[in-house]
């Protein structure tokens, strides 16, 4: 087990799985007819699976525009609450094919948030990428188009995910120990 910051660290999606799997989502996404692609990346924890999904969509022959918007239900804490735009995205979403790209589905609200707001804004159509998907903890009604893994009920950091800010530079997905 890795050790970082003195804690250890349990790994259960490595790079090299995350990096395969994100060019088989990659090409699952290139095999949908979007047109006008706005990708909106859902900050912070997905940037880091957004930016390599992004690449591997680059390399199947997508060229989407990308965009980002900051929501939060976490703030520093580990548990889900009131979902709020704290930087909203730039572009007009409009007649657009709009995919939102997350690190994690688990409650389902920030999404679910997310994915209406485009649709209110007439958004063509919505769809959800994200990396791990929880489908134990949903409270909402929401499911993503594109799943990377599916993630046991632990409170997971890396690739671009935190606990208390900590840890989103590991090129892997995994569990401290001893953090619940």
């Amino acid at each position: 087990m890795p050790i970082v910051r003195d804690k250890e660290i349990e790994v259960l999606f490595s790079a090299s799985a995350i990096a395969r799997r994100n060019l088989e989502l990659a090409k699952d996404i290139a095999a949908h007819d979007y047109r006008d692609l706005l990708v909106i990346s859902v900050l912070k924890g997905s940037f880091v699976f957004a930016a390599d999904l992004i690449r591997a969509m680059h390399d199947v022959g997508l060229s989407p525009e990308v965009e980002f918007i900051f929501i939060s239900s976490y703030g520093a804490g580990k548990v889900s609450g009131e979902v709020r735009v704290l930087r909203d995205i730039d572009n007009e979403v409009k007649d657009r094919d709009v995919l939102l790209i997350d690190d994690i589905l688990e409650s389902g609200k920030t999404l679910r948030f997310a994915r209406d707001l485009m649709l209110s804004r007439g958004a063509r159509s919505c769809s959800i990428a994200v990396l791990l998907d929880k489908r134990m903890r949903r409270q909402a009604d929401i499911e993503a188009d594109y799943v990377g893994f599916d993630c046991p009920d632990y409170f997971v950091v890396g690739y671009g995910m935190d606990v208390a800010h900590a840890f989103r530079e590991l090129p892997f997905v995994g569990v401290v120990k001893g953090e619940g």
